[in-house]
């Protein structure tokens, strides 16, 4: 598709039939919070399931573009020096061993503090980068509450101060998607710098699609049996309901096996594919009939 500097022009339509071409199949709804996002330069923050399709949508629309996905996986834990920079001590440790009495002017002790030894991490490479990149801040629910509102100064203004450099800036500004797994309540106040999209399970007939999208190879009998089971384990009580990256898995599997219908003996040797918890595991094989023949 090329690299694309302003979306003044790109309507709706336009964008979810590319998204489509890329094997995403979108919705108007998260189709026009996406766009909106893009043309007015803010981010957008995608909430919903494991496995729905949040980190999907931003590996899509950087190679839409012909961007460089950058990704800051967030963690309990994280601080700045992870997802902004931090300097390279060891090389200063060599630098400042090698120095000796006659070459420890001011300026060669500036230089220890120069871009030669700055690690650039996801943000500053994103500053950095601007419009040549998307950034994706995965699972922002996972950090802690002193990082959030981090977040907060840097979406705004989209610079940063480093001490020994000064204040770096972005140019422009990159394509910025955000998301959540809700294991926590994000606060306000960065729900407020973004736009927001909750992304639930599709339904029936847009998973097929999807599948199908992802597997062209695939039997469209197979794509509804496999997606009409998968919506019946998301209606068990279970503790992780499968996703839509589980689904196509457990196509593949399927398929990987010669399977051209579900029966109870296939079903059983594949649910690794989208059950992934022990307890699940049990319940699901003591119903078995349910999920394949829905009784």
């Amino acid at each position: 598709m090329g690299e694309i500097n302003s979306f003044s022009d790109l309507k709706v339509e336009q964008l979810q039939s590319d998204l489509g071409s890329l094997g995403y199949i979108s919705d108007r709804g998260l189709t026009t919070s996406l766009l909106l996002s893009m043309k007015l330069g803010r981010p957008i923050l995608l909430e919903g399931e494991v496995g729905v399709g949040k980190t999907e949508l931003a590996k899509t629309v950087a190679k839409l573009y012909g961007r460089t996905l950058i990704r800051l996986q967030c963690y309990e834990g994280i601080d700045t020096n992870q997802a902004l920079y931090e300097w390279d001590y060891a090389r200063q440790m060599l630098q400042i061993r090698s120095m000796n009495g006659t070459h420890t002017s001011e300026s060669a002790v500036d230089d220890l503090f120069g871009p030669k030894f700055l690690i650039e991490r996801p943000l500053l490479q994103a500053i950095r980068a601007g419009d040549q990149c998307v950034l994706l801040i995965d699972e922002v629910d996972r950090a802690d509450d002193e990082f959030e509102a981090f977040l907060l100064e840097l979406l705004s203004d989209f610079q940063i101060t480093i001490p020994e450099i000064g204040t770096v800036k972005a140019a422009s500004r990159p394509i910025v998607i955000l998301t959540s797994n809700r294991t926590r309540e994000l606060h306000d106040a960065l729900k407020r710098r973004c736009f927001y999209n909750w992304i639930g399970f599709p339904g029936e007939d847009q998973e097929v699609a999807i599948v199908q999208s992802r597997l062209p190879g695939i039997s469209e009998h197979l794509a509804n049996r496999v997606v009409s089971a998968v919506h019946k384990l998301r209606e068990m009580d279970l503790e992780k309901s499968p996703g839509v990256a589980e689904t196509i898995d457990w196509v593949q599997s399927l398929d990987a096996i010669g399977a051209e219908e579900l029966s109870e003996t296939n079903v059983s040797e594949t649910l690794g594919a989208v059950i992934k918890g022990r307890d699940d595991l049990e319940f699901v094989t003591n119903n078995l009939s349910e999920i394949v023949y829905g009784a």
